[in-house]
């Protein structure tokens, strides 16, 4: 397994209200049987079903089409949203596809609020590691903070995987420095112990990229994590000053670097 990471500067605004945004986009390669009829209806089927499951629990996960224009999707809505803001946001993401990617037929777009995955290959249950990185460069820690962090976003990446669906929020109290919010969370098509290993794999991986800073968010194909100095869940509409991000990801931009990541099997 590989991760790309590639480098680039967003003009994202960040706040202490839990703002939905469009945080990353990958598409495939150019294929032109994508805007074929038959390929067509098939993904306007599967994105009327993602719609509607998304309404129920917040992960769905469905098949549209036979043969050549059988296509796959998902969806997952991260944990503390409603019904309504997740079928919101999977529909801010199918618009984002359509546009950004209307000749491709394997698709990833995140939204802070939810991931979209759609592919005429069959990739439920598989670990993959496209993922993005979203902090502000600046933004640096306490000293006698950073040394716990890592530490206590690694405790919630192992007890995540235990949970019912695969999802874990903790707070650590850092003294005069207040406190920090973590939160952990997995597609909920992957086993438990895939769920854990994609999260740690994540953490080794980024360490020297997010570990000095006093937030930063992982948006991954299987995984999510989000560690900040304010509530940031079950805690929408909530409005504060906005932070500048820069963000490291898969898709966009030049690439950097190609790491080597642990084996997922």
């Amino acid at each position: 397994m590989f991760l790309i990471v590639t480098t680039l500067m967003l003009t994202n605004s960040f706040c202490h209200a839990d703002v939905n945004e469009n945080t990353g986009l990958q598409c495939s390669k150019v294929d032109y049987s994508a805007t074929e009829n038959g390929f067509q209806t098939s993904l306007n089927n599967l994105f009327s079903s993602l719609v509607n499951g998304a309404l129920q629990n917040g992960f769905y996960k469905t098949t549209a089409g036979k043969n050549s224009n059988k296509v796959y999707g998902l969806i997952q809505c991260k944990g503390d949203i409603s019904g309504n803001s997740c079928a919101g946001c999977t529909n801010n993401s199918i618009t984002v596809a359509l546009h950004d990617c209307p000749k491709s037929k394997e698709v990833w777009v995140w939204f802070r609020w939810c991931f979209l995955n759609y592919s005429t290959e069959d990739f439920f249950g598989v670990m993959a590691n496209n993922s993005v990185a979203l902090m502000n460069e600046t933004d640096y820690d306490d000293l006698a903070v950073i040394s716990n962090g890592l530490s206590f976003m690694s405790g919630l990446a192992s007890t995540a995987p235990k949970q019912p669906l695969m999802l874990q929020t903790a707070v650590m109290d850092v003294g005069l420095s207040g406190k920090r919010y973590g939160m952990a969370q997995c597609t909920r098509d992957i086993s438990n112990i895939g769920c854990g290993k994609c999260l740690n794999a994540q953490l080794v991986t980024l360490r020297t990229i997010i570990e000095s800073k006093r937030g930063w968010e992982i948006y991954g194909s299987s995984y999510f994590m989000w560690y900040h100095d304010f509530q940031f869940y079950s805690n929408i509409s909530i409005t504060a000053s906005a932070k500048r991000l820069s963000s490291y990801g898969v898709g966009v931009g030049t690439i950097v670097a190609v790491l080597s990541l642990l084996t997922l099997l």
